[in-house]
Parts: structure tokens; C-alpha cells; sequence
């Protein structure tokens, strides 16, 4: 008995509404399909179907027995397609989602050696920082940070955010080091508003080894991380910007850390994606890409290169 076949004959019988449609849908005679469903009945020691001179119907367990037939199809095909591929070179479209800065940073200077390595994957980048409904627009991959609550998708954590107190090395000079919590709040702030909630993030200053939320009387408020750095290096006052965006900030000099890096689990960066039985392999190898890039460049879901900075004392 050949199982298999048996179990589409079966789907294919209760998807067409009758063996007389299903007989044609599948290229057998009604009798033949009438016989296959009656000694797979017969093999299962059950009856599967209400039978009447117009209309064939599930019983009770004919309905748990589709359930079960159609996960085993779908698995089967599943498993057929993910060996298919992996003989397969990866090729095709993959749609990515990235922020801006972000993706700028440490996406876009190392995509020259995926693309070399593998040439028949065509990517297609989108950089937006506001939330995307990657299943609503089609997105294999999306690269943001904050919590996942929409059960369809995977998110796997690809770095932490350490976020740092900065101020230009002027800045410093001309208005002195800030070295209490009193004094952190007598200091105008370059803050960041979230576009999607108007929310604006908490700034959080040295208080011994905790962060104490800091509310201070002079600030700007900008939406855009880059925004930050870039008024925090004309000398407009402190900031609290993450660290992947500061970094190049700081390798030239515009931008010094003026107090050790504050982390916090609530925030990281993320690789987001539909929740599947199988991942395309052209997906598959970017998510990897992205991962050994990203370790590359001493980063990782639990540290990162700000761990390491020298903290800036404003003495010469």
C-alpha cells in the first residue's frame, strides 16, 4: 500500500467535495478513487466518510485525520524544497528592511564581499526607521532594535545597545565636566523622540553603579540619531546616543565619551523574519553574513566595542 498517495487522494477527495471531482482533478476513475479510500479505511480500522448516493462527508475522526494528512503533505514538500536548495546556489530576490544609521554603518560597508560571494542573490534594501509590517510588504529580512510581540515572526538577537553620554571635546572646555547628577541636569540635552509614539528616550546619568533618570532644563529634542551626534559635535550641549551610532562620531574625534557606556536588555539590535518551518536559503546565508560581520567587528548579542572605550576627562 502506498501510503503516501493514499493521504493525497484522501485531501484531494475532501478538497473537491467528492470522489466524482476528485476522480478528474487527479486523472483516476471514481471507481478506483471509491477503492483506494475504502481499503485506506480499511488499513486505519476506521470509517472516514459518510457516504450517500449525492455527496461523500467527514466523520468525526475523517476530520482529525485531515488535519494530520495535510501537515504530513506540507512537511513532506517542505522537506523536499529545504533539500532541493541546499544542492542549490542561493539566487533570487531578497527584500531587507534596515535603519538608517545602522544600516549605513554596519550593513552597507561590508555588502561588497556578500554580493562577491554570492552573485545570484539580488538584494533589495529599504532604510526606514519607522516600524514595518514586514509580512503586510513582503520582507524577507528586517534589521531594527527594540521587542518583538507579533507571534508570526522570528527575531534573533544580533547585537546590544550600549548607549553612551557624549559631548564634544569644545564643549567640554568651555562649560566643565559634568561630575554629579545635579550637575548632569544643569546641562542642556540633545534629545531623541521616537517618530511612532512621540516618545522621548529616558536619559539616564551615573548615579554610582546605577543609571538615574535625568530630566533636564534645556534640551533639544530631534528624531533622528544622526541628528544627535551631529548637534552633540557643535557643541549644543550632552547626549545619550547608542553606540553603533557613535561610533564614527568618535573615530574622528567630533564626539568623546564622558561617561562609561549604560546597557540596558530592554534594547537591542535584532534580525527579524517570518516564522517558518524552512528559511530560504537565500535568506538563510544573509542572516549568517550579517551575523560573522557583525562579530567581526566586535559586537555580538552580549557586548560590544564600547566596552572598551577610554572614557574622556576633559584634563590635558
Amino acid at each position: 500500500m502506498d501510503k503516501l498517495s493514499l493521504l493525497q487522494q484522501f485531501v484531494v477527495a475532501v478538497e473537491q467535495g467528492g470522489f466524482a471531482a476528485a476522480a478528474k482533478h487527479l486523472g483516476l476513475s471514481p471507481s478506483t478513487l471509491s477503492k483506494s479510500m475504502a481499503r485506506l479505511e480499511q488499513h486505519l480500522n476506521i470509517k472516514l466518510f459518510h457516504r450517500s448516493t449525492r455527496q461523500v462527508s467527514l466523520t468525526e475522526a475523517g476530520s482529525r485525520y485531515l488535519i494530520s494528512a495535510r501537515n504530513i503533505i506540507e512537511e513532506l514538500e517542505q522537506c523536499e524544497l529545504q533539500l532541493k536548495q541546499s544542492n542549490e546556489e542561493p539566487k533570487g530576490r531578497v527584500k531587507v528592511s534596515l535603519p538608517v544609521s545602522y544600516g549605513r554603518t554596519y550593513v552597507m560597508p561590508s555588502l561588497h564581499r556578500f554580493i562577491k560571494r554570492y552573485p545570484d542573490i539580488q538584494l533589495d534594501l529599504s532604510f526606514n526607521d519607522s516600524y514595518v509590517d514586514i509580512m503586510e510588504q513582503g520582507i524577507d529580512l528586517c534589521v531594527r532594535s527594540g521587542t518583538l510581540e507579533d507571534r508570526r515572526l522570528v527575531a534573533r538577537k544580533l547585537s546590544t545597545i550600549d548607549f553612551l553620554i557624549c559631548a564634544s571635546p569644545g564643549y567640554i572646555e568651555n562649560n566643565g565636566y559634568p561630575l554629579t547628577t545635579a550637575q548632569f541636569t544643569e546641562h542642556p540635552w540633545i534629545r531623541f523622540r521616537y517618530r511612532q509614539t512621540g516618545r522621548l528616550h529616558p536619559v539616564l546619568v551615573p548615579d554610582g553603579d546605577i543609571g538615574q533618570p535625568c530630566d533636564p532644563g534645556r534640551q533639544f529634542i530631534v528624531d533622528d540619531g544622526e541628528a544627535l551626534a551631529d548637534l552633540c559635535a557643535q557643541g549644543l550641549g550632552l547626549t545619550q546616543v547608542p553606540h553603533f551610532i557613535a561610533r564614527n562620531w568618535l573615530n574622528n574625534g567630533r564626539i568623546v565619551p564622558i561617561r562609561p557606556y549604560f546597557r540596558s536588555e530592554k534594547y537591542g539590535v535584532y534580525l527579524i523574519y517570518p516564522k517558518r518551518e524552512f528559511l530560504p536559503t537565500k535568506v538563510r546565508v544573509l542572516i549568517d553574513f550579517l551575523v560573522a560581520e557583525t562579530e567581526a567587528a566586535d559586537e555580538s548579542a552580549f557586548h560590544t566595542w564600547a566596552e572598551k572605550l577610554s572614557i574622556y576627562s576633559g584634563k590635558k
